[in-house]
């Protein structure tokens, strides 16, 4: 009785995958763009629909294996996430500190001595 409880929520965890995104920011107070990840759950892509299931004791196993494939990409995506957020950090700071990019003289001028 308690496999048929579970069948429900196994079958709502299976249903999304989470995946990292890369997104481009424009930061106006150190006038830079910098890169941000963040997630995305593609809803879905790890549904059970297409189960073929003879038994309940099936459905339960390819449902908590589904459930494992959800909740390994969430974890293996989160990790992802945070590393590359924090490397995009440091080049923000780093990036930030150096202030804006200097301009180039025309060609026509001569160097300032």
């Amino acid at each position: 009785m308690r496999a048929y409880l579970l069948l429900p929520v196994l079958f709502l965890l299976a249903s999304c995958i989470v995946v990292p995104r890369t997104e481009v920011i424009y930061d106006p107070q150190c006038q830079i763009q910098f890169k941000q990840m963040r997630f995305d759950v593609l809803e879905g892509s790890g549904s059970g629909a297409g189960l073929n299931c003879r038994t309940s004791a099936d459905c339960l196993g390819s449902l908590v294996l589904i459930g494992g494939v959800s909740a390994a990409s969430a974890v293996i995506s989160g990790s992802i996430v945070i590393v590359g957020n924090t490397i995009y950090w440091l080049e923000k700071q780093g990036r930030c500190l150096a202030g804006p990019p200097a301009t180039l003289p025309d060609a026509g001028q001569a160097p300032k001595s």
